[in-house]
């Protein structure tokens, strides 16, 4: 079946536990928790047999611990987890050039041009799940449909290991029965204002009276109207061809702790400056996506004097953001996340060479190769940030 438009959602099952599981064997089939232990430690991934219990990613470990007592600890492994990334992006990219990574363990894929080649979308996604497990020894989810919106929640419908997929013209079907809380931007504090209005499934907003979901959900009521009917038009774009290259973080409880926001800015905006310099672009505009409970939702950018891809000079601009916003207004997260745009493409020119923006440059240079040889964690920043 050739279809017009069509995008798979890759999903890795439990990432992070997964790969704990299956490099130690002693592990599998228990309660694994991956994260820290400390006073401020956070789940970074619950393996499947700890879910049961209420575990799941960024609650803080010492809630994850009282929920499952009996739950092992495991200090994270980047280096592992970067390696099987490697290896699960390159299956993606023998499929595709529009692959969008959403975060180490999923991504995006635009294969509608690649069905002359492969064949139906659908024995793509098998074929990708088979490398996949032969490559890692890990499970992934898929979802195929026609956006990215249902493809996202496709992969999501069956998991573990699973495929799901959402046929043009089926959409509505698939749709209506499912819970209000499967649409994007319908958290569970709006999820549990709707039901108290006797709303329960996809069905039941799309019979509301025009204008309802606009007084209701604000700025959010017109993309909610759209989803429901399962509209949407973003694109998959690849760092190359990307406007802007971004990373964002979505909390199971709202993280109250500037300097875990902090580092999880920290860390995202080293994953951004180097997809930037992989790319052999540069950026001249910075953002940082503040997220409350309430599904609020900021975004505050600053325009660097010329465009760079050197890892500190970004950093120094999301630190400033954020730190500008806190001193007043700080309030506890649901996400973060920060990114870049106003790309430029080429390496830089100058004919006044900065030796601090080369001694810089030379220390990501180094840091490249060191994780693309040795995986992320060979050499890491501290958690503190970054200071002029």
């Amino acid at each position: 079946m050739f279809w017009q438009r069509a995008i798979l959602h890759v999903d890795m099952d439990a990432f992070f536990a997964s790969v704990e599981q299956r490099d130690a064997p002693e592990l599998r089939g228990k309660p694994v928790l991956v994260g820290g232990t400390g006073k401020r430690g956070v789940v970074s991934a619950a393996s499947y047999e700890a879910r049961p219990f209420g575990c799941r990613s960024a609650m803080p470990m010492s809630v994850a611990l009282r929920l499952c007592p009996h739950a092992i600890v495991v200090k994270g492994r980047f280096d592992a987890y970067r390696e099987a990334n490697r290896k699960i992006m390159a299956i993606f990219q023998k499929r595709t050039d529009l692959v969008q990574p959403i975060s180490i363990d999923e991504a995006f894929l635009d294969v509608s041009g690649s069905q002359r080649l492969f064949g139906d979308p659908v024995d793509m996604a098998r074929a990708i799940r088979a490398e996949v497990h032969d490559a890692t020894a890990l499970t992934c989810s898929v979802g195929v449909a026609k956006n990215k919106f249902l493809a996202k929640l496709a992969s999501d419908l069956d998991k573990p290991d699973g495929l799901t997929v959402i046929e043009p013209g089926t959409e509505q079907a698939t749709l209506d029965p499912l819970d209000i809380g499967r649409i994007w931007g319908i958290g569970p504090k709006t999820a549990q204002k709707l039901r108290g209005r006797g709303l329960r499934t996809i069905a039941d907003l799309r019979e509301l009276p025009d204008g309802f979901l606009d007084r209701s959900l604000g700025k959010l009521g017109r993309r909610v109207r759209a989803l429901i009917h399962g509209v949407d038009e973003r694109q998959v774009h690849s760092d190359r061809k990307a406007k802007g290259i971004s990373q964002e973080q979505t909390f199971g409880d709202d993280i109250g702790d500037p300097d875990v926001l902090r580092s999880v800015l920290l860390g995202q905006i080293e994953s951004v400056a180097g997809r930037l310099r992989r790319s052999g672009r540069r950026a001249r505009t910075v953002q940082v996506k503040l997220r409350f409970g309430d599904f609020r939702t900021y975004t505050r950018r600053r325009t660097l004097g010329e465009p760079t891809d050197v890892t500190r000079e970004l950093w120094q601009a999301v630190e400033a953001i954020f730190d500008a916003w806190a001193v007043d207004h700080f309030a506890p997260l649901r996400l973060i996340g920060c990114g870049v745009s106003d790309i430029v493409d080429g390496v830089e020119v100058s004919l006044f060479p900065d030796p601090q923006r080369d001694r810089m440059r030379a220390v990501d240079k180094a840091t490249d190769a060191i994780r693309e040889k040795f995986g992320k964690s060979a050499i890491v920043r501290g958690n503190a940030p970054i200071r002029r």
